[in-house]
């Protein structure tokens, strides 16, 4: 198995204060967050960016301040994802403007969100090729196993460039209560290993829910990578509310005690993220 990644997601689209009042809103409390969780062990990060109100926004200019912001705190070898989420408010148009204002390291991409039919097929293949020839690690965030078989029809037909993918599989996301199961792993994990494996995919798993840490460590025993915090779970695997994302982080570490997977590189990292080679 490769080396394994431990990304932290703080914040997300969706959650306020009033669903936990240590979530990181704001630009600085982000900062905070981050260094936080990288001294728990995690190795990149998954950002979001709010508003002056705290809702979700694609706004460049705050993504530009963001990125910035923690990489002069947790330094060059601190993984920065961005993500286009939509969350049921922004087009297409507007998650390509947003990718090439900010021209990050790495960024999530919802093909269903970016292609929500085949009229904007055109546009997505001109921005994933200009991500790919500018060595911008793409991930594809995979919903249901239906989504992933349109991602390889995708990649079948060049829209989506490249011989190795990176993918996200946000387990519970259409379950009851929104509670994941590592049982969801199954149809997933059987795909990656009917189209190439490892050698073409890299996978990874976030959890919503109580199960989050339970999932997460199937995950990693299977050989994917690990996206945790707050944006899909508040919840330790003893049942306890967490206090923090970095007490999610090392709620974490030691469920994969005996799971000797070494921890990832920053250039492992980046090409699980999809950075073309």
């Amino acid at each position: 198995m490769a080396d394994l990644a431990i990304m932290v997601a703080p914040n997300g689209a969706r959650k306020g204060h009033a669903d936990h009042p240590n979530l990181p809103i704001t630009i600085e409390a982000t900062v905070k967050d981050a260094l936080e969780c990288q001294a728990a062990g995690a190795q990149a990060i998954h950002l979001h960016v709010r508003d002056d109100q705290g809702k979700h926004t694609l706004d460049a200019s705050l993504y530009l301040a963001a990125t910035d912001a923690v990489r002069k705190a947790a330094g060059p070898d601190f993984p920065i994802q961005i993500t286009t989420e939509a969350v049921g408010m922004f087009k297409p148009h507007e998650q390509i403007a947003v990718v090439r204002a900010v021209k990050p390291e790495a960024v999530s991409i919802a093909t269903k969100e970016l292609i929500p039919d085949a009229g904007e097929e055109a546009a997505a293949a001109e921005l994933y090729r200009w991500a790919y020839n500018n060595k911008i690690a793409v991930q594809h965030i995979v919903y249901a196993p239906k989504e992933f078989d349109h991602l390889l029809d995708l990649i079948k037909r060049g829209i989506v460039p490249g011989e190795r993918h990176s993918v996200i599989f946000p387990l519970g996301r259409y379950a009851n209560d929104q509670e994941s199961d590592p049982a969801e792993l199954v149809p997933f994990v059987s795909r990656v290993q009917d189209n190439g494996g490892a050698a073409r995919f890299d996978w990874w798993v976030c959890a919503f829910g109580a199960s989050e840490t339970a999932s997460l460590v199937a995950t990693a025993a299977l050989g994917g990578h690990c996206r945790i915090g707050f944006e899909n779970s508040f919840i330790n695997s003893d049942g306890s509310r967490a206090a923090s994302n970095s007490e999610r982080i090392k709620d974490l570490r030691a469920g994969l005690h005996g799971i000797r997977r070494p921890r990832s590189a920053r250039a492992d990292i980046m090409r699980a993220l999809g950075k073309p080679e």
